[in-house]
Order: C-alpha cells, then sequence, then structure tokens
C-alpha cells in the first residue's frame, strides 16, 4: 500500500484561469447574472472544431494542471495514468442542444463520456477510468477512489477531472432553482495525484470545513468542481495537509489529502 498526494491542480471558471482570477464575492461579482459563462477555449486541431464547450474545457483544465505541475504532456501519457471524472451537469448542455434539433452529429456528444474521452484521447490517457455523476460529494468520492487506485497500484498517477456548464440549458436549472444558490459559475478542474508518503482519509459523513464555504463563496456555484477548486486553493496558499468536503442533495463527504504547494 501506499499513500497519495496533489502534486497539482488547474482550474478554469467564469471568472478566468487559476484561483487568483476567483473574485472576493461571487454574488456581488455576478451583478444579478444567475450564471455566469466560461468562454469556449480556443484550441488548435480539426478533432476541436465540433467539440462542445464542455469538452474543450475539460482540456483547458487539464493543460492548466500540466502547466501548474510543471509537466509536458508525456509525463501523463500511457496505461498508467487512470482518470476519475466527476459532472453533475456538465453533459446537459449536450443534451439539450441534441434535443432542440442540433443534428445527428452532435448526438455522441451526449453522453457523460464524451467530455472525459476527449482528455484521455488528447493526453493518451490508457489507464483505468472511472465516471462518477454528482456534485461535490460525489467528488470527494472520485478522489478517494483515485487514492485508492494508488495504494493498490492499479496506477502510477491518477487525474480526478470534473466539469459543470450550464448556460445552454439555464431553462432547467431556473426550474430548479430550489436546488442551488446563485450564481451557478461554470467550471472545470483537474488534479493531478500521485504516490506520496501519508494516505487519503476518508469520511462519508462529514462535519463541514470552513474552506467549503469560503471558496462556494468566492467561486460560486461550480458543484462538481467545488473540492477541486479548494484543493487549488489549499495549493496556492501552501496549506500542505488539507481536509476538503462537498455537500450534494443532503449529502457529505469529506477526505483528508496533502497538497503540494503551487502558484495560485
Amino acid at each position: 500500500m501506499t499513500g497519495a498526494r496533489v502534486a497539482a491542480v488547474g482550474v478554469v471558471t467564469g471568472w478566468g484561469e487559476g484561483v487568483a482570477s476567483l473574485p472576493a464575492e461571487a454574488r456581488v461579482a455576478a451583478a444579478g447574472r444567475h450564471v455566469v459563462p466560461a468562454p469556449r477555449p480556443a484550441l488548435d486541431g480539426e478533432r476541436f472544431r465540433r467539440a462542445t464547450r464542455e469538452c474543450l474545457l475539460a482540456v483547458a483544465a487539464a493543460e492548466a494542471m500540466l502547466t501548474r505541475a510543471g509537466l509536458d504532456r508525456e509525463a501523463i501519457a500511457g496505461p498508467g495514468t487512470a482518470l476519475v471524472f466527476v459532472t453533475a451537469a456538465g453533459y446537459g448542455a449536450s443534451n439539450a442542444e441534441f434535443i432542440e434539433g442540433a443534428g445527428a452529429l452532435h448526438f455522441p456528444y451526449t453522453a457523460p463520456s464524451a467530455i472525459s474521452a476527449e482528455v484521455a484521447i488528447e493526453y493518451g490517457l490508457g489507464g483505468p477510468y472511472v465516471i462518477l455523476i454528482g456534485g461535490p460529494a460525489t467528488t470527494v468520492d472520485g478522489l478517494w477512489q483515485a487514492s485508492l487506485l494508488l495504494a493498490r497500484r492499479r496506477c502510477e498517477r491518477a487525474v480526478v477531472l470534473a466539469v459543470e456548464t450550464y448556460a445552454e440549458c439555464a431553462a432547467l436549472w431556473e426550474r430548479g432553482r430550489w436546488q442551488v444558490d446563485w450564481p451557478l459559475v461554470e467550471a472545470a478542474a483537474c488534479a493531478l495525484l500521485v504516490a506520496g508518503p501519508h494516505g487519503v482519509r476518508y469520511e462519508a459523513v462529514a462535519e463541514p470545513v470552513l474552506l467549503e464555504g469560503a471558496v462556494e463563496a468566492r467561486a460560486g456555484q461550480t458543484l462538481a468542481c467545488g473540492p477541486l477548486i479548494a484543493l487549488a486553493v489549499a495549493g496556492a496558499t501552501g496549506a500542505g495537509r488539507t481536509r476538503v468536503t462537498g455537500t450534494w442533495r443532503g449529502r457529505r463527504a469529506g477526505v483528508e489529502v496533502d497538497v503540494v504547494p503551487t502558484a495560485a
């Protein structure tokens, strides 16, 4: 058995790239907007020409993670890298567009796996592959699953990815507004977990930590991306051992993990 640590986290949100772009107060910065969209990343390549925004945001977050880790893409390519993908709403936009008549060309993008598949293809990730559907608590579950893959030597490193977009299906959230607070902020976050000296401690029912509320106040409602953004904030402040929690539909989970200090 081995431990795990968070080597780096890449973050892209409607506020910009990195945690330094987050405002002091999301509600104030949103200026009454219910949704703060993230621009479509400008990525080169014919394959990205027809890709959905959520797919492009996922690739942009992975690239930001590599930059913060000081790695090139070859460092994560191959069967040694596992991929754990979490989203609550990231595939809702493509489903809404398809239902509204976007055409059969976009049908493959209605599957939740389309987002993580773009990252796996772009970076050549060939290790174990897990997809979880849910909000912040589910991302905590995903971090735990990634640490288990490392501990059991099923992989040499693990990428934990979360993506949330809302603009194309904002009406659905308007009708279900009791489930979330405003503003909804589009985001993509990607964490790299590597072997470390200490294990990851998981709590299926956890007490909330201040970091969860502080990140939500600054970033807004980023759903599954929230715990990864919290880890990015911890890394930017040099926190070391960090406990993050996530809440979704009445369930709260938490993990405690080592975080390598990185630039904001």
